[in-house]
């Protein structure tokens, strides 16, 4: 057991570790390619970790790809594709922004209002591609890739100086949101941390133990295996679909919060979009484990953070878009790896049930032979008696 249990962990590190090395050596390349040296950007990006301010933006940035990625696992352990987290997440946003302008509670209720906001608003958004789903059969990727669209037409409509747009300077807000919606953070030497990151722990937790701990994740688990099979021990299938999409959109929801809550406190044309795919790349990274995702994050957020120190290196500037054929890299490699890594372990786990049934067929062989043996031995007793 000991054996087995060290063969699934070395199975499960080596698909993402694989993807690094791969991504590493190809990025080498093409410097080496263009003649700079393969080594120097990864010193200098290494050596930008080291400042606590850019370790505080890591980790801010961090928080933000979390939970998109969450939201991308959450479908993908379904075997849903949900798409349009990045229009799910800048709706919520916007619609979170403008509540919160316009509404003014004590901060004990206007941050569990604007926190709910958020989360029914991803939760309706990705349900359109739900309900679409089970009740009419379109794919979800479809569904999820015109929802982006249009969100980004609606978002464009409600922030019209006519609707809830406050132009300020060439940029379009939706105002700045009442303090008391402002989530406070942890002032540190490098900066101020987002409060919203360790709500971004805290979904991690509860994604592992509604997933792994409760009878709704096993269903969702089951269904997302094989929907037939969950059928048959009486799951719908079509309601865990629906269900999933909902869940998704809402943890897309709070996927802007950490930036608006704790920093911007507006909504406008400058708001990072891109998220929702840089999650997909993300949950694929971390193998929709909560804390491989956390990992993933945080190399994602550092390749965003450390590169620009790049374009300032001496004598001879690099260029940062290096981090971005980095992560580009990495995500073609981890599919391939991951294929690679689950061929292997299927030729594994079958060599191993070979090695065991010819165990056991050398233990029954040679127990039928000690049988008929003793009995030969019981006849040549009895005849001579």
């Amino acid at each position: 057991m000991k054996k087995f249990d060290k063969e699934r962990l070395l199975l499960a590190l080596a698909g993402p570790v694989i993807a690094l090395i791969v991504a590493v050596v190809l990025t080498s390349g093409v410097l080496l390619a263009s003649g700079k040296s393969p080594i120097e950007p990864y010193t200098l990006m290494f050596e930008q970790a080291t400042y606590s301010d850019v370790q505080v933006l890591i980790i801010n940035q961090a928080g933000m790809y979390y939970l998109a990625a969450l939201a991308v696992a959450i479908g993908f352990r379904m075997n849903l594709f949900n798409i349009g987290v990045d229009g799910q997440y800048r709706l919520a946003a916007m619609i979170t922004a403008v509540v919160g302008a316009h509404v003014a509670l004590p901060a004990a209720l206007q941050i569990p209002l604007l926190i709910a906001v958020a989360m029914l608003t991803g939760a309706f958004w990705a349900g359109i591609a739900g309900l679409l789903k089970t009740t009419r059969g379109v794919s979800e990727v479809v569904a999820t890739i015109m929802l982006n669209a249009i969100a980004t037409s609606v978002i464009g409509y409600l922030t019209l100086t006519k609707n809830f747009g406050v132009p300020v300077g060439n940029n379009q807000t939706t105002g700045v949101m009442k303090e008391s919606g402002w989530f406070p953070g942890i002032k540190l030497a490098g900066g101020e941390v987002y409060g919203f990151v360790f709500v971004a722990v805290l979904a991690g937790v509860l994604y592992w133990l509604v997933l792994n701990r409760t009878r709704f994740g096993f269903d969702l688990r089951a269904t997302g295996a094989s929907e037939s099979a969950a059928a048959a021990s009486g799951v719908n299938a079509k309601r865990m679909a629906l269900t999933a999409m909902l869940i998704s959109g809402a943890v897309a929801g709070l996927s802007g919060m950490p930036i608006l809550l704790g920093d911007t406190h507006t909504y406008s044309l400058s708001f990072p979009s891109g998220l929702g795919f840089i999650g997909i790349g993300i949950a694929l990274l971390g193998r929709n484990n909560p804390v491989g995702i956390a990992l993933a994050a945080l190399l994602w957020a550092f390749l965003d953070k450390a590169s620009p120190a790049l374009d300032y290196a001496q004598p001879e500037p690099y260029d940062k878009e290096i981090a971005v054929i980095m992560q580009g890299i990495i995500v073609i490699a981890v599919v391939v790896s991951y294929e690679a890594v689950r061929r292997w372990g299927l030729r594994r786990q079958q060599q191993r049930v070979g090695e065991e049934l010819a165990a056991a067929a050398r233990a029954n062989a040679k127990n039928a032979d000690t049988g008929t043996n003793g009995t030969n031995d019981t006849v040549k007793e009895a005849t001579s008696r």
